[in-house]
């Protein structure tokens, strides 16, 4: 039976507590009519449906507009991709509106009550960041129910239905029924409810109960509690900033890694704890703020609001880190094109970095305000014994921070700025925000005049070399603006982001990381890590050619032309208004243009041929300029992220860096084959004692000389033994497989011994490959009477040797592969997916032919991006054009791998013709072509 229309219950009015709708991306309207919605609900009821059919239809109604909804303001989003503050503004009133047309139904038409009693009351009020009115397209919805006193059933009713409305609405709704007695009591013993608490917001009901909350959490929860919160929400910020890393990791946690809104919205917490603002622009007038500072409060705001916004639409779910494949696509939707030799993405990433700076200086300030009044002192015996540190004159200590004692003063000698820097290192004081402010205020003041004085390069040179722990005043300095104002050329880098997989760090972090590790060295922290480096910097160097070198290694990275090439140009200009003479200037000229050769080196060829480390040394020339590279080298590496250093690294460094500085110090002549041929086979003799004279005569007659240059004696070992089972089993089928875990290498070593036939390098590495395993090295040798001694270096998928207990397995799984009873190349295609977070790097292929490098080989050097099996697609591809590959060095660079192959052809010839060349490097480009298309494949 229709109900006549004077029988419901008279409407709830609307609150006037929803964003404001001139706030919003988009017309109200297009977002959630909620008049409509309601009369649409009361036209349910007047046609008689039951509870059951009602909810049904409400489900649906309300489905529909959060559907439509959400699509406007998606639309509109994408017309203003910045529009951040709008948008979260317009998620709220969406919200807004589904919840209150919950609260309507269940309470007129569902839960409905002619006379309530005093108890029969609900307040609906929103918390959190739904109570602060900034919603993400995929925010949680938290509610608070309050009731006057313990719930009653109808409450426990209208409550219910609400809440199953909403999750059929597929929200995720976080909620609590209390009344304020239960709000103040929960609020005092746990921070987090009692910040929700702080953030809330009157939705619908009772207005009254509502405001009697409000009263009640100023005056007896939050008054005179200020010193707790703030200590709380510090500690806080603490655990999660070590939880989600620093603020210069390139795949930061916008919501709550360092800089991030959570860093924001904790700043305004304490303040609208402390100050009792509602909104942030309330600081500038309380004085916390200057303007231009709350702009950079605004502007850091919008951003990284705007970014979390596009991060859930591209999701479809609420997801926080901005991952590598996220970043492309964010870039995109915000506009960002590629510029002058850099990726859009690129130029995004560095603005996140830049706001994500503002948010720590922010923080500093706001704290530097309530510190004064608000923070605990310290207990009264900690002060009177604690050793206060002496400062100079027109220094003070506050807060046991160094601060100003006359700002007017210290400005009036724009060196004191670089001074400020210095006290701070020598006083191991942390610099007052106070003071921090007033030197970002005043940057202009460091000009050329500044730049060009002999005091000023001293105070710099000093910041490096005197106090032991440069990196803190470098970060210090970068984030305050000084380090870019006192070395112009410094600031395209900073905030730079290299957009790939093997950078940690944004440019100019790399760089303070690699002066961090630098200093380690130097007060012996690393000696067992890095006993060459470490020997180096005992021994002496130019410690300022060192620093300074490090300090301008990347400085010419961002641009189109080669970063070494021009970060050498730099160098020229910049190191002499450092105060180098000219001799060192060209040696941090020299550093700076060849930073990457003995990486490359190490890494790239084979430091076992002659000529390579001929080639090394004639481009080094003196021991000096060896020395300094190394340990260049080595801090370069080891400032690239905590993980990349490794004792394979470390072993190719350490034996370049040897033979080099023997050959440099002796002469080149003992770099020739015949010499360490003689050595190492000297040496296998003694490792062999209880071989007959014989049989140790035979073994050093079967192998041409790279192989005994090329291994080490506990590899001759392992294949002495094994040509001698082999020749004792006099089976050509038979293939003996050795693992030995060479964990001072990270590595373990895959020995294969077995009759030579073409192709055996590729079948040996699809096995691998088959297996999971990575190869970092591998080297082909045939010996004078018919046998293939393959040696592989491999690691587990972490890059880590593989446990002794997995190496019985691993030979099985090899075996069978090798014997045919699986085909690599059948087996390998599911494999070749490539993984969703990779697919956002661009990775061309280059492919380079070097006769020049080694006297007996040509080099094949193949760069393209890594992926599982690629080593054994390259090298079936080199097979099926009959090359002998000898050797192949592999050095992975995140999604980036370069593939070395040192090979001859079917008649022990180089490949100097050019029309090869171009065949093989086909062959090698279809073979990449190949598997990219499966890797597209799996992944579709």
């Amino acid at each position: 039976m229709t109900l006549p229309q004077e029988a419901l219950p008279a409407p709830v009015p609307e609150p006037a507590h929803s964003p404001d709708p001139e706030t919003l991306i988009c017309p109200p309207e297009q977002i959630f009519d909620a008049a409509a919605i309601r009369a649409a609900f009361d036209e349910a009821a007047q046609s008689g449906a039951d509870a059951a059919e009602l909810r049904k239809t409400a489900v649906a109604l309300l489905r529909k507009a959060k559907e439509d909804g959400r699509a406007a303001i998606a639309a509109a989003f994408a017309e203003n991709p910045f529009a951040a503050r709008p948008l979260t503004r317009a998620y709220t009133f969406l919200t807004d509106g589904l919840v209150r047309s919950t609260l309507y139904l269940a309470q007129t038409h569902l839960h409905p009550v002619a006379n309530p009693t005093d108890g029969e009351r609900i307040a609906l009020i929103a918390v959190g960041g739904y109570g602060r009115g900034e919603m993400a397209p995929y925010s949680d919805v938290d509610l608070l129910f309050l009731t006057p006193y313990k719930i009653t059933p109808w409450a426990e009713s209208v409550i219910e239905s609400m809440l199953y409305l909403l999750w059929d609405l597929k929200l995720k709704v976080g909620h609590a029924s209390r009344t304020i007695k239960e709000c103040l009591r929960l609020g005092q013993e746990d921070f987090t409810i009692r910040t929700a608490l702080l953030e809330h917001r009157f939705l619908d009901g009772d207005r009254a109960l509502a405001q009697e909350l409000k009263t009640r959490l100023r005056t007896e929860l939050f008054s005179g509690t200020g010193r707790d919160f703030i200590e709380a929400k510090l500690e806080e910020r603490e655990k999660r900033h070590r939880k989600y890393f620093q603020r210069y990791v390139v795949e930061p946690n916008v919501k709550e890694g360092k800089g991030g809104l959570r860093d924001l919205q904790s700043l305004f917490w304490i303040a609208k704890y402390i100050r009792n603002v509602e909104d942030p622009a309330e600081l500038v007038d309380l004085g916390v703020f200057r303007p231009e500072e709350f702009e950079r409060f605004v502007k850091a705001e919008d951003f990284l609001w705007g970014v979390r916004a596009h991060m859930h639409l591209i999701a479809g779910r609420p997801v926080e880190q901005l991952t590598f494949d996220m970043q492309v696509e964010v870039a995109e939707r915000m506009g960002y094109q590629d510029k002058a030799g850099r990726r859009g993405v690129e130029l995004f990433m560095q603005e996140y970095f830049l706001h994500a700076t503002a948010v720590g200086d922010l923080t500093r300030i706001l704290l530097s305000d309530l510190e004064a009044n608000h923070v605990k002192s310290e207990p009264l015996l900690e002060r009177i014994f604690r050793r206060k540190p002496r400062v100079k004159p027109g220094y003070e200590v506050v807060h046991n921070r160094l601060n100003l004692e006359k700002p007017k003063q210290f400005l009036a000698d724009p060196l004191n700025i670089l001074r400020l820097f210095e006290e701070a290192l020598r006083t191991g004081m942390l610099i007052h925000p106070d003071a921090m402010r007033l030197v970002r205020a005043n940057l202009h003041l460091i000009d050329d005049e500044v730049r060009n004085n002999r005091e000023a390069q001293r105070i710099f040179l000093d910041l490096l070399l005197k106090h032991g722990n440069p990196e803190r005043a470098l970060r210090r300095m970068n984030e305050l603006g000084v380090l870019a104002a006192f070395i112009p050329e410094f600031e395209p880098i900073v905030a730079m982001v290299q957009f790939n997989m093997y950078h940690s760090y944004t440019v100019d972090e790399h760089i303070i990381q690699c002066i961090a590790q630098l200093a380690m060295i130097e007060k012996g922290e690393l000696v067992e890590d890095l006993p060459v480096a470490s020997g180096i910097l005992k021994k002496g160097v130019n410690r300022k050619v060192l620093y300074v070198a490090l300090l301008l290694h990347d400085i010419g990275k961002g641009r189109a032309e080669d970063h070494s090439m021009l970060g050498a140009q730099i160098a020229r200009q910049v190191a002499p208004r450092l105060g180098l003479s000219k001799s060192e200037v060209e040696t941090v000229e020299w550093l700076v243009r060849y930073h990457l050769l003995m990486s490359d080196m190490a890494q790239k060829r084979d430091i076992a041929d002659p000529r390579t480390v001929r080639d090394f040394c004639k481009a080094v020339q003196t021991v000096k300029r060896l020395d300094l590279l190394c340990v260049l080298t080595v801090c370069d590496i080891r400032g690239v992220g905590p993980d990349t250093w490794n004792n394979w690294k470390a072993a190719l460094i350490r034996a370049l860096y040897r033979q080099a500085r023997r050959a440099l110090e002796t002469g080149m002549e003992d770099l020739n084959r015949e010499n360490r041929g003689a050595e190492a086979k000297k040496a296998l003799r003694e490792a062999l004692p209880d071989w007959s004279k014989a049989d140790l005569k035979r073994e050093t007659a079967r192998h041409y000389d790279p192989y005994w240059q090329g291994l080490h004696v506990t590899a001759h070992v392992d294949f002495a033994r094994m040509l001698r089972e082999l020749d004792q089993i006099d089976d050509p089928a038979r293939i003996l497989i050795n693992l030995f875990p060479d964990e001072d290498r990270d590595a373990t070593r895959a020995s294969f011994v077995m009759s030579d036939h073409p192709g055996i390098f590729s079948r040996v590495a699809g096995a691998l490959a088959l297996v999971g395993a990575n190869v970092v090295d591998a080297r082909s040798y045939t010996t004078k009477d018919g046998y293939v001694t393959d040696a592989f270096w491999i690691q587990d998928s972490e890059g880590k040797p593989y446990e002794a207990s997995r190496l019985p397995r691993l030979t099985q799984m090899i075996e069978k592969t090798l014997r045919g009873e699986v085909v690599a190349r059948e087996a390998l295609k599911s494999r070749d997916k490539v993984k969703k977070r990779e697919k956002a790097f661009n990775v061309p292929t280059h492919i380079t032919f070097d006769n020049e490098g080694s006297d007996i080989y040509t080099i094949i050097e193949v760069d393209t991006r890594d992926r599982p099996g690629l080593l054994y697609d390259l090298a079936r591809a080199l097979a099926d054009m009959n090359v002998n590959i000898a050797n192949a060095v592999i050095a992975t660079y995140g999604e980036q791998v370069v593939d070395t192959f040192y090979v001859k052809d079917m008649f022990g010839l180089k490949y100097h013709s050019k029309p090869k060349q171009k065949a093989l490097e086909k062959k090698l480009r279809d073979a990449i072509a190949a598997g990219a298309e499966r890797a597209r494949a799996e992944a579709g």
